[in-house]
């Protein structure tokens, strides 16, 4: 089964209302008013039965100019249009005004029909047909086939329904596989039932029991129940007209323009980036941010316009990039359609087509204008990519709603592409954005080895510090893992480093250090400070704290207190000759014997044992832990 929504146009009074009941025989006008006063006020709907395999839907729009919302919502969306002209009175002004909307929504098929033809001889007829010709050349409707009907006997409906099939017939239906999304046109209450919406289902497709949102106010629903032309169904789907029983939200909640989504897939916008055509003939100029009423699905907005690349449009038949400042949030996607018109004096001004639902401030000049075309004209890899250079990361979900295209059609696109890596959480990155934070990195990484050749690298926590104002804390975590997989860099205990790098002296000071180690060596455990060896070699004191340290991470050095330190190949001999000279259990007294080191300097390299876990210190005597000393004399060697 395939579904279309057929939409209705054309001058008040020409007889659309009276055709839709010749076509469908159901009467749209349903408002008290409207048969008061015999014009269709709202939009119409009726079932059209054309086929098996075809459920049209078919939308009968108000004529009059006062009622051009209106008409703009029902046009919104639709597969195929018919205008519709009175055999009496040829093509009108409203006529004219409701091809150039159909126009630029982008309607690309239409049928003319000419009603009343009753009224009028076959010479009329002639004539009319030549005029309506004449209107629609170069228009959209210009190799339309066009019908001549009398919708009160009948005559020719049949043959016209034909040629809505034939219309129809090889068209795909609207792809259903999207999130779903359903522009509100109708809100009421059925007794017992509670709070009822009415729309066409742009996208996607629902079923009962569904859990749902409703934007802008972002309220949670259920669909309770669903219908299509008043028959209870199971689901609904893209291309039908669906009425749902909404349950968790009062009538008063909603109105038109507001709209019915999947959870989570869709966002409110009031900035948006448009491409925008204008009218052939614009009679007002329209001056740099200008008041404007947007049209975009059912909704009906007030905002202003604001031109990049200049201050004033003044000609029609314009195409122009621009931006939509509105006063209250829509929902809209990439590619959807909308009309823009002046509030006042009430007139088109245009239309055209969303280039991004979230757009941003911008400077005003060429270089934006330029980018909003980049934009505009780019594929999807080519949006991605953008919007992961913008936003570093993005979930897969928020990439999808992004791009205007399924979770699933994303998912596809990354496998195609090697541009694009996916990280825990199922969070995408660009492959230019890990280039740059990896050759950002590793770029300060040999500054600060050059700066700093005696440290082991930049603390980790530093790293995140500096780079966490332009990238996200989870991107740096990442990249820092994946560098040590990839070996773009090392990291040991909390320092990152290049894989290359060894702490070392400077080189014009290297000499000297050694020296410095090569005194503290043959010095054995009974040390001087090690600041006297640093100025005996007249080692700046700038980089005194430094090389100390040194000394100490790379265990060239072992620390005994503040003053001292031994040189690891005479502490290391100590340790075994104590080990082999003592029992498990140890004294003071014992220590001095066989080290043959004064109370000064035993105290503290007994203490530096316990340090490093080689013994334990109970009371006035001392316990070798088991192993330890062989394991740590190994991990020496």
């Amino acid at each position: 089964m395939n579904h279309y929504t057929v939409g209705m146009a054309g001058h008040i009074d020409h007889g659309k209302t009276t055709l839709t009941k010749a076509l469908t025989n159901i009467e749209t006008d349903r408002l008290k008013e409207e048969k008061e006063r015999n014009i269709s006020i709202e939009l119409g709907y009726a079932p059209l039965k054309l086929s098996d395999e075809m459920e049209v839907s078919l939308i009968d729009v108000p004529g009059h100019e006062r009622f051009i919302r209106q008409m703009i919502a029902g046009v919104a969306g639709i597969d195929l249009v018919m205008v519709v002209v009175a055999c009496d009175e040829g093509i009108m002004p409203q006529t004219r005004e409701h091809i150039d909307i159909l126009r630029l929504l982008g309607v690309g098929q239409g049928i003319i029909v000419v009603t009343k033809i009753d009224r009028v001889d076959d010479e009329m007829q002639e004539l009319v047909e030549l005029d309506i010709r004449e209107a629609v050349e170069g228009t959209f409707l210009e190799e339309s086939p066009l019908f001549f009907v009398d919708s009160v006997s009948g005559k020719g409906i049949d043959e016209l329904k034909e040629g809505i099939r034939n219309g129809l017939v090889g068209r795909a239906s609207r792809d259903a596989s999207g999130a779903f999304r359903l522009p509100i046109d109708q809100v009421f209450t059925v007794h017992g039932q509670g709070t009822v919406v009415r729309g066409t289902v742009y996208e996607g497709h629902v079923n009962e029991g569904d859990v749902l949102e409703l934007l802008p106010k972002r309220i949670s629903v259920r669909a309770r129940q669903l219908q299509v032309h008043h028959q209870t169904r199971k689901n609904g789907r893209a291309g039908q007209r669906v009425a749902v029983n909404i349950g968790g939200v009062s009538r008063d909640d909603i109105k038109r323009g507001d709209v019915l989504v999947a959870s989570g897939h869709y966002e409110s916008s009031e900035t948006i980036d448009v491409a925008l055509s204008t009218v052939a003939e614009l009679e007002f100029s329209l001056k740099q941010r200008g008041a404007i009423k947007l049209h975009i699905g059912t909704s009906e907005v007030y905002g202003k316009i604001v031109f990049f690349d200049r201050n004033e449009l003044v000609e029609g038949n314009e195409n122009v990039v621009c931006q939509l400042r509105l006063d209250e949030p829509i929902v809209t996607r990439r590619g959807d359609r909308f009309i823009v018109r002046r509030p006042t004096p009430m007139k088109t001004i245009g239309g055209g087509t969303v280039i991004d639902p979230h757009g941003t401030k911008y400077r005003f000049g060429e270089e934006t204008v330029q980018m909003l075309k980049r934009k505009m004209n780019a594929t999807p890899t080519e949006r991605l990519q953008h919007i992961l250079l913008e936003k570093k990361i993005l979930k897969i979900k928020e990439a999808s709603k992004e791009l205007n295209i399924t979770d699933d059609e994303l998912i596809s696109l990354l496998h195609q592409k090697e541009q694009v890596y996916t990280l825990p959480g199922e969070e995408l990155t660009s492959e230019k954005v890990v280039r740059s934070l990896r050759e950002s990195l590793l770029t300060e990484l040999e500054r600060y080895h050059g700066t700093y050749p005696l440290r082991e690298g930049i603390k980790k926590a530093e790293i995140v510090q500096s780079y966490v104002q332009t990238y996200p804390k989870k991107l740096i975590d990442w990249l820092l893992e994946e560098g040590v997989k990839e070996e773009w860099f090392r990291i040991d205990g909390p320092y990152v480093a290049l894989i290359s790098h060894k702490p070392h002296p400077p080189e014009q000071w290297k000499k000297r250090v050694d020296r410095v180690i090569e005194e503290l060596k043959g010095e054995g455990l009974q040390v001087t400070s090690l600041l006297n060896h640093l100025n005996g070699q007249q080692l700046p004191q700038a980089i005194h704290e430094e090389l100390v340290h040194y000394f100490h991470q790379q265990e060239i050095l072992f620390q005994l207190d503040d003053k001292l330190s031994v040189h690891r190949e005479p502490f290391k001999q100590a340790v075994l000759k104590l080990k082999q000279e003592t029992n498990e259990l140890f004294a003071l007294n014992e220590a001095k014997i066989a080290t043959g080191l004064s109370r000064k300097y035993l105290v503290p390299f007994l203490e530096k044992l316990d340090k490093l876990g080689l013994t334990i210190r109970q009371e006035s005597e001392r316990k070798w832990r088991v192993g330890a000393v062989e394991d740590w004399l190994g991990s020496k060697s």
